[in-house]
């Protein structure tokens, strides 16, 4: 569920995985594998990724539908 939602809301933004990568300070290969349900982000970049996306934790995560 995160990893589509992840996706999803990059796509939204039109957003590439490098601008996102760059954004948060990690390499596009840590993109992707977040992406494609390969690996997990720690706590703090999983904050990071809600801020930079504008939504809650609980909505990229996918306990809620509500993204704010």
């Amino acid at each position: 569920m995160f990893c589509e939602q992840l996706k999803n809301l990059r796509m939204e933004r039109r957003i590439y995985q490098r601008e996102a990568a760059e954004h948060l300070g990690v390499n596009m290969r840590a993109c992707q594998n977040h992406e494609c349900g390969q690996s997990e982000p720690n706590i703090g970049r999983l904050i990071a990724l809600a801020g930079y996306s504008g939504v809650t934790l609980d909505y990229l995560t996918g306990r809620t539908y509500s993204r704010t």
